[in-house]
């Protein structure tokens, strides 16, 4: 990959947001030695550049200090990340009744959305032995017993169709400030509800578990939701979801915007990370998540459980 040297630099020059990076820049004038690195992911790229390391660490420096910059590859992803990520957006989106059992979190509610109305392996000791009884509790509700199925968690089994395949896609907290033009609110208005135009119910899009919750509108022209909940490891997430922009609006930068705003209530918020899910098939939503700085972390996709039957290994 390409290393910018001093003469080569300029804020234009620096990797897009989000970015892992390896960064070589000047220290305070007499400084021994007068050149330090940092690797971590970039923050911010502008007058002020912003790098946080993998400790948490912020590290800030004048961008006329900053002598070469590479980017680098996304470090691994640990099964663990992944789980921790799913773990946080179950309870940021759980339906409007929810039941543990043997490491799933079955979630329903009135069949409104997929992500309220399917289990989720959560638990490493989650297995397809639990699918029978899965299937049972989701026909006592007359619902399609949808398996929510992230990468690693559990081993989708050979030859079953996949349905809504979706990418889960990730990036560091915080991020800049808020877009002033944006209102939120703890609730969906009139205004909110004739953006979003899903039949989607109150109580199914302001539940969260032991979470903070705001709605976002500007306008009439775009809405979104964000919802920060807490992960077993102790990190906190805000999850993005419900971005809708009008129809005939969607060149005006109005999507920008929104999640601008919805990241900077989260990091006020002691969010440490921000995720999003979008369907394989929404180009212009990945395009615009990754000029936010977003990347890839796994893949998830729904199954339908009552195909799976019983007696499968895991």
């Amino acid at each position: 990959m390409r290393t910018l040297t001093r003469s080569a630099i300029d804020v234009t020059d620096l990797p897009t947001v989000g970015t892992r990076v390896s960064l070589r820049y000047r220290r305070e004038e007499g400084s021994v030695p007068p050149l330090t690195d940092v690797i971590g992911h970039l923050l911010q790229a502008g007058p002020l550049v912003r790098v946080k390391t993998k400790t948490g660490a912020v590290v800030e420096i004048s961008a006329e200090d900053v002598v070469a910059v590479r980017a680098l590859t996304a470090a691994p992803v640990r099964t663990s990340q992944i789980r921790a990520t799913e773990h946080a957006a179950a309870l940021a989106w759980p339906g409007t009744e929810r039941q543990w059992l043997d490491g799933w979190l079955l979630r329903a509610a009135g069949g409104h959305t997929h992500r309220a109305n399917s289990a989720v392996p959560l638990g490493v000791e989650a297995g397809m032995d639990t699918v029978p009884a899965i299937v049972d509790w989701y026909a006592q509700r007359g619902q399609t017993p949808w398996l929510s199925l992230p990468d690693r968690l559990l081993t989708l089994p050979k030859g079953q169709p996949a349905h809504l395949e979706t990418v889960v896609m990730v990036r560091d907290l915080p991020m800049g400030e808020a877009d002033v033009t944006v209102t939120l609110a703890h609730r969906p208005d009139g205004r909110w509800l004739r953006i979003y135009e899903r039949p989607v119910p109150v109580d199914v899009l302001t539940a969260v578990v032991d979470g903070d919750l705001v709605f976002a509108t500007r306008g009439d022209a775009a809405v979104g939701r964000a919802a920060v909940t807490t992960a077993p490891d102790g990190t906190r997430w805000a999850g993005m979801s419900a971005v809708r922009v009008a129809e005939g609006r969607r060149r005006e930068g109005h999507a920008r915007a929104m999640c601008l705003a919805l990241m900077a209530w989260a990091g006020e918020r002691g969010a440490q990370h921000c995720y999003v899910q979008v369907l394989v098939d929404n180009a212009p939503a990945i395009a615009l998540y990754e000029q936010l700085g977003f990347s890839t972390q796994h893949h998830a996709r729904y199954v339908d459980g009552a195909h799976l039957g019983s007696g499968v290994d895991p």
